[in-house]
């Protein structure tokens, strides 16, 4: 059960109402997440720029990567929400979530993902120059970045226990509290 509740429409303050207005006009709905951090504007605005880093690693990694990556961090974090949003993602896309079939630079990213998730210092060298090999400085740069929104974002519903939304359900690994 969430710590929090979602932000409800009638206690939405202007800002507020502004911000998740907003979310629907760009994305289609408002999530529990996204209600939760609306009860805090700054927050919200905050936690959205995960799409801005998105967009910027989408060129060179694409939507695929890109969804490995951001699952491979809410998995590595035991993020309900956003492990489930990504599942969905591939479940859609005809990806087997639980046997992912990867070349040796979608392996690093992934990889990557999943080391700055449960420690950033445990990174290795043998990774990062695996990593580097395949992209520019300015590119593992956004990508550390997106990743580090996704863990704050993976944090975020962690700590307040975010309950998962009702349309992702059906995508819940099984046995998954």
């Amino acid at each position: 059960m969430a710590r929090i509740p979602p932000l409800d429409d009638a206690a939405a303050g202007p800002e507020a109402r502004e911000a998740l207005d907003a979310i629907v006009a760009a994305h289609g709905r408002t999530t529990n997440m996204k209600r939760t951090l609306a009860h805090s504007p700054v927050a919200l605005r905050a936690l959205m720029t995960w799409y801005d880093l998105r967009d910027e690693v989408l060129p060179f990694l694409g939507e695929r990567l890109t969804t490995f990556f951001a699952h491979a961090i809410s998995s590595a974090t035991d993020c309900l929400v956003c492990s489930t949003f990504f599942r969905r993602l591939l479940i859609d896309a005809r990806e087997d979530p639980e046997a992912l079939q990867l070349d040796e630079r979608e392996r690093a990213v992934v990889e990557y993902g999943r080391q700055l998730a449960a420690d950033p210092h445990s990174v290795s060298d043998e990774l990062y120059e695996r990593l580097a090999s395949y992209f520019r400085p300015e590119q593992i740069v956004a990508l550390t970045a997106f990743g580090g929104l996704m863990v704050a974002t993976n944090l975020f519903n962690n700590a307040l226990r975010v309950d998962l939304d009702d349309y992702l359900q059906p995508y819940r690994k099984e046995g998954e509290r």
